[in-house]
């Protein structure tokens, strides 16, 4: 008999696994740079909203062959999202480029402004 884990492997079902991730900061950007291979630039969808990053990748792809005695189909459909908390960066500057399989986001760290204010102090009178 053979193991359900077989059939039934959790990474199976998940896309997750097809696009790998790696998230950096460097002089003053966070990077994001995912990996999707099979993917092209039309099936990537970006947005942010409060600091937080939303990739989705989407594939739906048909297929069909005719021959003198054979018809086949063939039907694929694929989809990943992917979500990152950022934190305070400034979304109006964020930048993506993809070339061969390969999605880099830079998000520039907001300047951090001093918030920190001295109080004079008064005499009574």
């Amino acid at each position: 008999m053979l193991p359900s884990r077989l059939f039934f492997d959790d990474s199976f079902f998940k896309g997750e696994d097809k696009v790998k991730t790696d998230v950096y900061e460097k002089e003053g950007k966070i990077f994001v740079e995912m990996e999707a291979p099979g993917y092209s630039k039309e099936d990537v969808s970006i947005s942010i909203d409060k600091g937080e990053l939303s990739v989705s990748f989407e594939k739906n792809e048909e297929e069909e062959e005719n021959k003198k005695y054979l018809h086949r189909e063939r039907k694929s459909y694929s989809s990943v999202t992917r979500t990152f908390y950022l934190g305070d960066v400034s979304e109006d500057e964020i930048e993506a480029s993809f070339k061969k399989g390969v999605l880099l986001i830079s998000a520039p760290k907001k300047k951090e402004t001093e918030t920190k204010k001295t109080i004079d102090i008064k005499d009574f009178e």
